[in-house]
């Protein structure tokens, strides 16, 4: 009679109903190997706390570093205290909470600019790989293109005919010249994807180009596009605080990780605090971005688990 109801018919002729079990899924497997994953639970959250900091950043300190009053020549480079934890900068201003506020620009930087190129490079990628031939040729050689040019004498070109200096010419700078690697990264994928058999069954039943495009290829070549974007936010967050510290990107009265660097680097020795303290955060986000995606990337690669 126990082996009766155990079992599924007897469950269902008793009125009670089989439980049915979850249908397997790369994505599926791979979010339950993450969150066994002390690496990527760590990163997980010291992105979090970045990201609050970012968006909300009043909740972390209750100076404003941009309101003029808050900044006093009598006070400038003062060391740790009390009423200025990571002491103060040049013009007096507290380093914490510039270091609190700078956070937004430098990670909205690399949001923004990793979003462009995932979208422009993806997007770009899924069609010359699922099209080849002339299509497929022609996307080719213009990536060939932008690969020729070096990353960092590409932007300084860039920013230095826009002359703005404004967080919107930083993003294009860094977009222009990164789609290409999501680009050929996807077009690779989409290749492998589109001589599946599943791929082959959906044309043979009718299926048009674009559903096949989007609802079969696609989500099945959307992983190594994401790990790629995940490492590479980390590396635009590094890259605009690169180009603010030579002086072509973000200026004042904006506030950015890599302007305080740049800001204290003449009165190091004197106040090293300045420097080290926003220099730390940056060091600490870019570290949890590629640590993030390299646990994203083993938990999606099956051959690394």
């Amino acid at each position: 009679m126990s082996d009766t109801l155990a079992s599924p018919a007897g469950r269902a002729r008793h009125g009670r109903r089989a439980r049915p079990e979850k249908a397997a899924s790369l994505w599926g497997d791979a979010w339950h190997d993450l969150r066994r994953r002390p690496l990527f639970i760590g990163s997980a959250v010291l992105i979090g706390v970045f990201l609050v900091m970012a968006a909300l950043p009043w909740l972390f300190t209750s100076v404003d570093p941009s309101v003029a009053a808050n900044c006093r020549l009598a006070d400038a480079r003062t060391g740790m205290s009390g009423a200025h934890w990571f002491g103060t900068d040049n013009l007096g201003c507290d380093v914490y909470a510039r270091t609190v506020y700078g956070a937004r620009n430098s990670i909205l930087v690399g949001l923004t600019t990793t979003v462009v190129t995932a979208v422009v490079g993806g997007l770009l990628g899924l069609v010359a790989g699922f099209k080849g031939g002339a299509v497929d040729t022609v996307f080719s050689r213009i990536t060939e293109i932008f690969f020729a040019i070096p990353s960092v004498l590409g932007a300084l070109l860039i920013l230095a005919v826009f002359r703005t200096g404004n967080i919107w010419t930083v993003m294009l700078a860094l977009a222009v010249l990164a789609w290409p690697m999501t680009f050929r990264i996807m077009r690779a994928a989409v290749i492998t994807a589109k001589g599946q058999d599943y791929v082959l069954a959906a044309r043979a039943l009718g299926a048009s180009a674009p559903r096949i495009m989007f609802r079969h290829i696609l989500p099945n070549a959307l992983a190594p596009v994401i790990v790629v974007a995940t490492i590479n936010l980390g590396t635009f967050i590094a890259a605009e605080a690169g180009l603010s510290f030579l002086g072509v990107g973000l200026r004042s009265p904006d506030i950015s990780w890599g302007l305080m660097i740049a800001d204290a680097r003449e009165r190091f020795l004197e106040a090293p605090a300045p420097l080290l303290f926003p220099a730390l955060f940056l060091s600490l986000t870019v570290l949890a971005f590629i640590m993030l995606g390299d646990a994203v990337r083993d938990a999606l690669d099956p051959k690394l688990r």
